[in-house]
């Protein structure tokens, strides 16, 4: 008679136990992610002796003066990444939207051709190609300016919005189109009254997604920028001189640059989470 009892607090004990070893090695992970973060802040309120410490100091009376010299080149530097972000992001969803619309709903034989290709466009490495688009960018005029970056950005991320959205797309019963042609509608129609509505989760969390990769890019920014165009992620260099490497002032200077990133997926992370779960990422 107590055999079952015993046997089912003995299972509900093992899942406890596996329960909080998940858990734990949940917050590990979490850590492991966050360290690096919270050094950086932490290096961004210390004397720049007290940042190169060795061993490192832990406790310290917290300065300012760090970000009281970054301060000045921030405004600009901000002001550039956020054009060339939402300047970058806006674009390729213009350009993306009906691509992803055209090859979900009406493909033809080539459609998956043409995904793969743009999908490859990702794999080449940025140092491959930097040669050819510093030319390119030479003849056109674009070199350090905001235009130029806009349409570096844009490239980067049209593949990234036409797969996500093609996958959004595809989600959505082809018979609600069915119904709409019944109707009468055109096909503008169906995409502004039919896909958009109804792909907005995945228009929410691919436009943040993309927004953070122009935020955070470096490499192409540093090569086809210098003063007049330079965003955040080139601003954040200026502070390895020929003097040397002034580290606690890069470090407030990139906690500076995260924070608009940080303050922005906080705020968007419930429908980053529902527009993710929506069946982009497969």
């Amino acid at each position: 008679m107590t055999a079952a009892p015993t046997h089912h607090n003995a299972v509900g004990s093992r899942h406890r136990v596996r329960n909080a070893f998940l858990t734990v090695i949940t917050y590990v992970i979490a850590l492991m992610f966050l360290f690096p973060l919270v050094w950086m802040v932490m290096a961004a309120f210390k004397t720049e002796s007290q940042a190169f410490a060795s061993p490192p100091v832990f406790f310290f009376q917290p300065v300012l003066e760090n970000f009281q010299k970054a301060l000045p080149t921030y405004g600009p530097a901000l002001l550039h990444s956020l054009i060339a972000a939402f300047g970058s992001t806006l674009l390729a969803f213009i350009l993306g939207l009906p691509a992803a619309f055209a090859l979900a709903v009406y493909p033809t034989r080539r459609a998956q051709g043409v995904l793969s290709w743009m999908l490859s466009t990702k794999f080449m490495p940025a140092v491959g190609v930097i040669v050819p688009l510093f030319l390119i960018f030479k003849n056109l005029h674009l070199l350090d300016t905001l235009p130029g970056l806009i349409l570096m950005y844009t490239t980067m991320n049209l593949p990234l919005v036409v797969w996500m959205m093609h996958s959004y797309m595809t989600e959505i019963p082809y018979a609600i189109y069915e119904a709409a042609k019944v109707d009468g509608a055109s096909v503008g129609q169906e995409f502004f009254g039919i896909a958009l509505p109804l792909a907005m989760p995945g228009v929410s969390a691919t436009a943040l997604l993309c927004l953070i990769f122009a935020w955070n890019e470096v490499f192409f920014a540093l090569n086809l920028t210098s003063s007049n165009a330079a965003p955040l992620s080139v601003y954040i260099g200026q502070f390895k001189t020929s003097e040397g490497l002034f580290w606690a002032q890069m470090s407030a200077a990139a906690t500076l640059t995260v924070l608009p990133v940080l303050i922005f997926g906080w705020v968007a992370q419930r429908q980053l989470v529902r527009g993710l779960s929506f069946g982009a990422v497969k």
